[in-house]
């Protein structure tokens, strides 16, 4: 199993005011962690962006056992993050922002690391395949099984800001 920890704040996985925020790229992931800044700021929080990756070629479907060559799930997985977090934050990231990058299943990933933290915030649709679907299988397996409250974030409305 990969692992990839930014320093930070939020590198303690006990640290109790720690926000967790999914992120897989989509525009609901984007708006998530909007939502997890502005409450962190509110309330001195930490934040914890989480990406998840499973070994698949994303061209041929899950376990199909085509391989491709040079692609690594683990180094796509953290450009998402990266991205991601650019187009939300600008040259501008929080100070108290980590990153985490592992290996499973998003859900999994997310339940695991977030048991000790204040609140999970996670989109309410990802990049699943099923666009079809009001509520993710991620974020509705998080809000049913995590430890911790979960804010699941809908549509593009932005957070008030806070002071």
């Amino acid at each position: 199993m990969l692992t990839q920890t930014t320093t930070g704040p939020a590198a303690d996985p006990t640290t109790p005011s720690r926000i967790v925020i999914g992120v897989d790229g989509s525009e609901s992931s984007k708006t998530a962690v909007r939502w997890a800044h502005s409450l962190a700021r509110m309330t001195g929080g930490t934040l914890q962006a989480v990406a998840a990756w499973q070994p698949y070629a994303p061209a041929y479907g899950y376990n199909s056992g085509i391989t491709v060559p040079d692609w690594n799930p683990a180094v796509e997985a953290n450009k998402i993050v990266e991205e991601t977090l650019d187009e939300v934050f600008g040259t501008e990231r929080p100070a108290d922002l980590d990153i985490v990058v592992r290996e499973g299943s998003a859900a999994r990933v997310l339940l695991d690391i977030s048991r000790d933290a204040r609140m999970l915030v996670v989109g309410s649709r990802g990049h699943g395949g099923f666009a079809g679907l009001l509520l993710g299988s991620v974020s509705s397996a998080c809000a049913e099984h995590a430890a911790c409250p979960v804010l699941v974030v809908h549509g593009s409305t932005a957070p008030a800001v806070a002071a």
